[in-house]
């Protein structure tokens, strides 16, 4: 794992403008190198993408842009916004544009993009609608939209759609609850689990931020027919073990885009747990540098 960096190695933050959003963003690495945008999931702060995890990409020759999703973190969130499925206050192509405003902050003309679940959806918006600024596209644990493929277990989706929390205790143990649902059983640490969330909540907390993104990804209503005409060199990843997205959301996802890629691992579940990260830098590094141009 690489170490401390130094200073210059991490941009000062900054935020780009999407209309009324304002969408807080952090860089990494040098910018002459191939820019890795990293997209965040459902209720996920870029801090989810830890320093250490993004130091990786960059000592794996990349310039890696993190940023916060509309409606969490420290980007703008829609108090005034509905939040229901009915009258969804956006769909996941406007936090796909969300991204390309922030690689117009940064003055990055093509990238590789890397979506996490819900950032998954959001990377294969950009593909459809924004081909021409991605060099590759990584889609990890992530689905279609399709309601036959990438389901929740029960029990899954009932910690999904729970009641959410209130306060910080709460808050801990509604992500220590799911983790325990979906997180990647070989690598389970409690403590670790109550870190990042005591660090998310006293960053942000918005519930009601991440409902209404919840209800983008149902309004969306799919998007498994703009598959076949994606262009973008794709790489699709998925764990085995995952009970949030089931893996066939992303066996699919491989099977509609043409000439795509995928990529089985063994054992993870709906996280990305450190004993993972080399794995995962080595497979993404290898697919996107053969894009690089």
């Amino acid at each position: 794992m690489a170490g401390t960096r130094p200073n210059e190695y991490r941009a000062p933050m900054a935020t780009a403008e999407n209309g009324t959003c304002s969408l807080h963003y952090e860089t990494f690495g040098s910018p002459a190198d191939p820019t890795l945008l990293m997209v965040n999931g459902l209720g996920s702060q870029c801090i989810n993408y830890p320093t250490e995890w993004c130091e990786m990409f960059v000592d794996a020759g990349f310039h890696v842009i993190r940023f916060d999703n509309r409606d969490v973190g420290l980007s703008t969130h829609l108090t005034d916004a509905p939040t229901d499925d009915d009258n969804a206050a956006y769909r996941v192509l406007d936090m796909a544009d969300d991204a390309v405003a922030v690689l117009d902050a940064v003055g990055v003309e093509r990238a590789h993009a890397m979506g996490l679940s819900m950032g998954g959806m959001i990377v294969q918006h950009l593909a459809i609608h924004h081909r021409d600024r991605l060099l590759s596209m990584v889609s990890v644990m992530s689905r279609t939209g399709e309601g036959a493929y990438g389901q929740s277990t029960p029990e899954a989706l009932d910690r999904l759609t729970g009641p959410p929390a209130t306060d910080r205790e709460s808050a801990v143990a509604v992500h220590i609850e799911g983790q325990r649902i979906w997180g990647s059983p070989e690598f389970a640490d409690e403590e670790r689990w109550r870190a990042d969330a005591e660090r998310a909540f006293d960053r942000s907390f918005d519930p009601a931020g991440v409902t209404r993104q919840y209800f983008a990804t149902v309004a969306s209503r799919g998007w498994a027919n703009d598959l076949p005409g994606v262009t973008t060199p794709t790489l699709v990843v998925h764990g085995t073990a995952d009970t949030l997205i089931d893996i066939s959301g992303g066996r699919r996802t491989a099977e509609l885009i043409p000439g795509a890629e995928f990529v089985a691992i063994e054992g993870m579940g709906h996280d990305y747990p450190p004993e993972l990260w080399e794995r995962w830098v080595s497979e993404v590094a290898s697919f996107c540098h053969r894009h690089d141009t």
